[in-house]
């Protein structure tokens, strides 16, 4: 059985210890960094030789929301607004077509270099005070936009056949800290969490796999984040209703405290199906590895699941959907995606 991990590589190609590593601990899937991707043949070998050393089509997975985070960047992608931008640039009505056709595009260019997971749609409902890491990701600023344009990424990902990824549950739209550094912390009410927050997550709850947010709500769990909290992580299940394959942000980030043995513990006793790790470094990813141990039960049965959501991709015409595109959106030609 795959372990119940998710890892990275540090270079543009698995050195021996990595292939050994990662053919003993047959990670359930890997993840791509700006540091692993040089061309787009490199890209393909790098995802050929991940796959080969656990002996299947191990989904690989990549941060390719456009705009503030995006691995690929040109000229082996195509640069984007962020999506609050161009949510705002879009023609009434048609904000919701022009993800939809922004995210097929992308899956369209994964799925090329062997790539077929991201980790989007990003349904966070930005407060006021949210920090900047957050703010001009989002799809609109309440919970009914953002839940239709996240459907509409999903589905664009989905007919591209790349598997989307659900960020961040329950909610990373209200602390003004970034979790790379810090532990985020909101106080908002049960109600104000319930109506706003959690909405847009409801809405999506049968997407295939989401990831979970490095924030702290003090409404209902004053003492453990998302990933560590078996009550938001029960109320992710059973209120909101998200069924599918639950991963952890990264494990690495400063949010987090403690070894990595007690994070990957803390993780998957709360309810986490899978750990993410990022950074490639190996003495992490050993002592993870271990910790972690192999998917099984209803996590296993939850990775299968989402494995069978992958499909062959529609017939697709990129040429096409950039004209359609730049005619949903208003703004100057020349700040529109490139078409290449």
């Amino acid at each position: 059985m795959p372990g119940a991990t998710i890892f990275g590589c540090l270079g543009t190609k698995l050195n021996p210890a990595e292939k050994d590593f990662f053919r003993d601990a047959d990670p359930f899937g890997f993840i791509l960094f700006a540091r692993n991707l040089e061309t787009p043949e490199q890209i393909r070998k790098l995802c050929a030789e991940m796959r080969q050393t656990v002996g299947r089509d191990a989904p690989i997975f990549i941060d390719q929301e456009g705009g503030r985070v995006a691995r690929l960047r040109q000229p082996l992608g195509r640069e984007w607004l962020p999506a609050l931008e161009q949510v705002a640039a879009a023609l009434p009505g048609q904000a919701a077509q022009g993800m939809y056709l922004r995210s097929r595009l992308i899956a369209e260019e994964l799925r090329t270099l062997g790539i077929d997971g991201n980790c989007v749609p990003i349904v966070d409902v930005p407060s006021p005070e949210v920090h900047e890491i957050i703010r001009n990701r989002c799809y609109g600023t309440d919970a009914e936009t953002v839940a239709k344009i996240g459907r509409a990424v999903a589905d664009g990902c989905l007919d591209g056949g790349v598997l989307p990824v659900l960020k961040h549950i329950p909610g990373h739209g209200r602390p003004n800290v970034d979790s790379h550094l810090a532990l985020p912390t909101t106080s908002a009410s049960p109600s104000a969490l319930r109506e706003v927050d959690f909405a847009p997550f409801k809405a999506l709850c049968d997407l295939p796999l989401g990831m979970t947010a490095h924030v702290v709500y003090e409404a209902f769990d004053e003492d453990n984040c998302a990933t560590f909290s078996s009550v938001i992580l029960d109320l992710v299940r059973e209120e909101i209703g998200f069924q599918g394959l639950l991963m952890s942000d990264d494990i690495s980030m400063g949010a987090l405290s403690g070894s990595f043995t007690e994070r990957s513990q803390r993780a998957l006793a709360a309810g986490c199906d899978v750990i993410l790790h990022c950074h490639g470094h190996m003495n992490e990813m050993t002592e993870i590895a271990g910790a972690a141990g192999v998917l099984s039960g209803k996590a296993l049965a939850r990775a299968d699941a989402a494995l069978s959501a992958r499909q062959t991709p529609d017939s697709f015409d990129p040429k096409q959907a950039l004209a359609q595109l730049a005619g949903l959106l208003s703004m100057p030609r020349n700040e529109q995606p490139d078409p290449a």
